[in-house]
């Protein structure tokens, strides 16, 4: 006797989202990503429509980062020296998006110009067809002088623009507006606070589907579940018809495990913790996967192994079982 299954009716949906842009719509991306357009809670198959799979980014800087582990640093071996040549790795390992996070400085030590990035961001953009993100170092007065130059150098190339957040975002959005590109939206882990930057971005002219959200959480161990419920809710508001809310997200899945005990630490850990490089990986993947459960349509990754296995996890989920 075949068992029905209770199903929720949604009247709203995710925003769809456009990265990207090819040479026939002004840019030079061999290809486009499009995210967002559920009409049901990730994965729920049963209960309405996922247009678009969630896709990964890997995560390069515009030099050999000094404060990344050393197990990163020998996945890519020498690619990481380069920003172009990271790129190539990093679309040859997977990614469906190259996220280029600016350093504070350039390989020579001293501070970064806003000519430097723009080098480095034309440089990716050459090596890679991918779409592209550009995350500045997370100071205000820097990301604006970074960030203004390098939307103006890729104009029509739709990339996001990050890190959008209550204290600098009018001027990346300005530059957006003016250059055809997207924002990255970055609030501390809370519902309203998301919502009310969406409202402010929203404002100033952007239109929300250029927008995505980064409600920041935390790794496996270290307040995924605050961030987990946050992005559950934003997710269940969206679909309950708050426009607000109706954003795709990203989350920095990578950034946030490589930062734990857990990955950092190879010595002077418990003999059960096990092989430092497994639980490394393993911590990232777990980390990304709960993400992805919880509603993210883009975590950005750091380990070529974590690309591999997060995407085997992505297909599973996304594998519609056959009636019957």
């Amino acid at each position: 006797m075949p068992v029905e299954i209770p199903k929720d009716t949604w009247t709203g949906a995710v925003r769809e989202v456009t990265i990207g842009a090819t040479a026939a719509e002004g840019g030079t991306r061999a290809t486009t990503v499009t995210i967002g357009g559920a009409t049901t809670m990730p994965f729920m198959h049963f209960e309405g429509s996922i247009p678009h799979r969630p896709v990964i980014a890997v995560e390069i800087v515009n030099h050999r980062p000094d404060d990344w582990s050393h197990l990163l640093l020998d996945a890519w071996g020498d690619a990481a020296n380069d920003p172009a040549a990271w790129a190539k790795a990093a679309e040859q390992a997977g990614a469906d998006l190259i996220q280029l996070s600016l350093n504070q400085t350039g390989a020579d030590g001293n501070p970064i110009t806003p000519e430097s990035a723009v080098t480095a961001t034309k440089a990716v953009l050459e090596a890679s067809g991918l779409p592209l993100l550009v995350f500045a170092p997370g100071q205000a007065e820097l990301d604006n002088e970074l960030l203004v130059p390098i939307a103006e150098a890729t104009k029509g190339e739709r990339i996001v623009l990050g890190i959008a957040e209550d204290k600098n975002y009018r001027t990346i959005v300005a530059a957006a507006l003016a250059n055809d590109h997207l924002v990255s939206a970055r609030t501390a882990m809370d519902v309203n606070l998301a919502k009310q930057l969406n409202i402010l971005i929203g404002d100033m002219g952007l239109p929300l589907d250029r927008v995505i959200m980064d409600p920041t959480t935390g790794a496996l161990g270290y307040g995924i579940e605050y961030g987990y419920s946050v992005m559950e809710r934003l997710r269940l508001a969206a679909l309950q018809g708050d426009a607000m809310t109706q954003l795709p997200m990203l989350v920095t899945a990578g950034y946030e495990t490589w930062k734990t005990k857990e990955a950092k630490v190879g010595e002077g850990v418990p003999q059960e913790w096990g092989d430092w490089t497994a639980r490394a990986i393993n911590w990232e993947v777990v980390t990304a996967v709960a993400l992805l459960e919880s509603g993210a349509d883009i975590v950005v990754l750091r380990h070529p192994e974590s690309i591999a296995r997060v995407r085997a996890a992505i297909d599973e989920l996304m594998a519609v079982p056959a009636a019957g």
